[in-house]
């Protein structure tokens, strides 16, 4: 299913959910035969009601045990977004609908509560969010990131935090709590330095210049902040490496992560789709390079190659990050979480911790 491209969207398409056996289709391309969506080009927003909130999380080289997402579906809108494809669990699809069709989960916080009150869990780190962004938009209204929060810093547990949006400094009053502790570490995910590019590629996450503001906010307030550099695109970011290691350097970054990008499931038809768009002259000479970095295709699911990819390319960008890395960040460390700390409040009590 096709639709016309939205503002503000990532994607300018729809691609069928591979669940489905069938799918609604206008008959005719003016769309006469069905009435006008006059919600068309709006966010809906969907509350649901899972048993528990804390995923365990099986892909080895992620870099996490377990995470939350207290949303699905990101209103972000990056083309290149592997968390797309989940959607399709939810009867989705992974285009314009991963979008513009988010859930919520409003009773996140009582259940991490729950999961901590159980007598069978070792506190061990937690990432907001292994799938989409904690702090996309609806963030500033519902606030469920910050009650997560709370929890996290009520029962003196560890925490992870990756995000693309600036949102993330109206916590910083707890943010500071746990790294007192080193109960926290923060990623901002900075792609480009590029704003041009960014407004084509991730059209409603924060402005570059606000989220190296935002790094050098948290690192200022002392909490440990690192960047992720995720995806390395070819052709389109590839050639940021240095000068992006250098300014989120001097915006007190301790780390900086990287991966290539790989466009498994229906992220290769919406990703190139959009190249072609956005980007003709070197669309496929991008599309090349992404499979050479990948064994000659775009997806890629192996464990340990999936990530950092393989091969000539892959192997440049490799070398390129480490020069950044020894050149800008030599010396500078991300502490260890501290899981010493764990406790169980008394009923009633939550608030006196702080």
């Amino acid at each position: 299913m096709v639709s016309k491209k939205s503002s503000g969207r990532g994607a300018s398409v729809n691609p069928h959910n591979r669940f489905f056996k069938q799918e609604y289709a206008r008959a005719h391309e003016e769309g006469i035969d069905l009435p006008p969506d006059e919600d068309a080009g709006r966010t809906s927003y969907l509350e649901v009601f899972p048993k528990t909130v804390v995923n365990k999380v099986i892909s080895p080289d992620v870099g996490m045990d377990f995470s939350i997402n207290p949303y699905q579906g990101c209103e972000h809108g990056c083309v290149y977004c592997y968390a797309r494809n989940s959607h399709e669990y939810w009867g989705y699809s992974a285009g314009v609908d991963f979008e513009k069709k988010i859930m919520v989960k409003k009773k996140a916080a009582e259940l991490l509560r729950k999961k901590f009150d159980s007598p069978s869990w070792t506190p061990v780190a937690i990432s907001l969010s292994g799938n989409t962004d904690c702090y996309q938009p609806i963030e500033r209204k519902l606030k469920i990131t910050r009650s997560l929060l709370e929890v996290f810093r009520d029962y003196r547990h560890p925490v992870g935090i990756i995000t693309k949006n600036a949102l993330i400094t109206r916590d910083l009053d707890i943010l500071k709590e746990l790294a007192a502790d080193n109960l926290v570490r923060v990623y901002l995910s900075i792609t480009t330095l590029d704003e041009v590019l960014r407004r084509k590629m991730e059209p409603r996450t924060a402005a570059i210049k606000q989220r190296l503001k935002t790094l050098e906010q948290l690192s200022e307030a002392g909490v440990p902040t690192g960047v992720m550099m995720a995806p390395i695109i070819p052709g389109l970011n590839s050639h940021e490496i240095l000068p992006l290691v250098k300014a989120v350097s001097e915006r007190g970054a301790l780390k900086v992560g990287y991966t290539m990008v790989r466009l498994n499931g229906q992220i290769g038809e919406i990703f190139e789709n959009w190249l072609r768009e956005t980007f003709p002259d070197r669309a496929d000479k991008v599309m090349r390079q992404v499979a050479h970095a990948h064994g000659g295709k775009v997806r890629d699911s192996r464990f340990g190659a999936r990530m950092k990819g393989e091969g000539d390319y892959a192997e440049m960008v490799r070398n390129t990050m480490a020069i950044a890395r020894e050149r800008y960040l030599l010396g500078r460390i991300m502490p260890e979480f501290n899981t010493s700390l764990f406790r169980r409040p008394e009923k009633g009590q939550l608030n006196l911790w702080t």
